[in-house]
């Protein structure tokens, strides 16, 4: 099979830092080109993906993160060099509502943000030649009316991942500057059970800077460490000295990549009950889900939860391989006419709630 894979315009594949959808479209690549199939990735030329990049391609437009303009760009230039694949696999929004993509050529596209109003209109007038894949049940009950394809969480390559021993003492928060990731609950709740608390932060956009200087600078004290933004090493090593990793997210995340990170090192997760987390989390076996408020009950609980059973929940749930399974699967389905490249009249299939 020839597999189109289109990924956004502004951050390498893979990332060197901060980027979750870039890592499952590295994830994907690999393990689409490992299962002996033909990649054409369409991304930032310095990407460094070990499979074909998508000729003519332009350098990551970092400085303008979530710009229409840019995506728009890099969509027809992507669309334009995969017109001899067999399917393609898109992750931009803009890409499946481009009117001038190869008319046959099949497209999946895959919901990495909320489904609010504006997004759940985008998606339904894409449906009728798209197929449609969301990243958890959560994410998908949030707009009924949009018909998704399949249901299929992210995986990762669990094999890259070391398993740390949770003995530094510490509880560690990796994640955006920004009133949803929970940074600030996070504080109170390290504090509130008198541990020491690591923070990796990524913080470019001003927003994100804006919150930081503003909300949790002032706040932070010989209790927190600030440690920037890692690379994947430094912050698997940050995940596996951990007691346990804070997630005190306060909205509908749609997948969090972070919990089966942590998990994958070995150290349970502390978090709200809300958005994945309870698709991810393993109350009582592979972490604990609460209200915010009852989070620090929690996480003397957590020091003692088997950090062997954590490793196993993603090796056997979250792992690279299912993942890519599951995508190859549906790429067969739709090219042999099993299943339509959309869903007409908003019809549900093979929904997942």
């Amino acid at each position: 099979m020839r597999i189109g894979l289109i990924a956004g315009p502004w951050i390498p594949i893979p990332p060197l830092t901060y980027g979750g959808i870039e890592r499952v479209v590295d994830t994907l690549a690999r393990g689409f080109a490992a299962a002996g199939h033909q990649v054409l990735l369409a991304a930032p030329s310095e990407s460094t993906c070990p499979v074909p990049l998508v000729p003519g391609m332009r350098p990551a437009s970092r400085d303008e993160l979530g710009s229409t303009m840019s995506e728009l760009s890099h969509v027809i230039r992507a669309y334009k060099g995969l017109q001899d694949v067999d399917i393609i696999h898109d992750h931009t929004l803009a890409g499946p509502l481009y009117a001038h993509r190869p008319a046959k050529v099949p497209v999946v596209t895959t919901i990495h943000g909320p489904l609010h109003k504006q997004a759940e209109d985008l998606y339904r007038a894409m449906a009728p030649d798209v197929a449609i894949v969301a990243i958890s049940r959560d994410q998908a009950s949030h707009a009924p009316e949009v018909p998704v394809t399949q249901v299929i969480h992210h995986g990762m390559d669990v094999s890259t991942v070391p398993v740390g021993s949770g003995r530094g003492g510490y509880l560690c928060f990796v994640g955006r500057a920004c009133h949803d990731k929970g940074l600030l609950e996070a504080i109170t709740i390290a504090r509130r059970v008198g541990m020491h608390l690591k923070i990796a932060v990524k913080m470019r956009e001003k927003d994100e800077v804006r919150y930081f200087r503003e909300v949790i600078e002032p706040m932070l004290g010989p209790n927190e460490d600030f440690v920037g933004e890692v690379d994947d090493a430094a912050k698997y090593r940050l995940m596996g000295e951990a007691t346990a990793f804070l997630n005190p997210i306060q909205w509908s995340e749609p997948f969090g990549l972070v919990m089966i990170e942590a998990l994958a090192t070995g150290t349970p997760v502390v978090g709200t009950r809300i958005g994945s987390a309870p698709e991810i989390v393993e109350h009582g076996r592979t972490g604990f889900l609460g209200q915010t408020e009852d989070l620090p009950g929690f996480v003397e609980a957590a020091a003692g939860l088997s950090r062997e059973r954590c490793r196993a929940s993603v090796e056997e749930r979250f792992n690279a391989q299912r993942m890519v399974a599951q995508h190859l699967r549906l790429f067969d389905e739709l090219l042999a006419g099993r299943l339509p490249g959309g869903v007409p009249d908003a019809a549900p299939v093979h929904q997942n709630r």
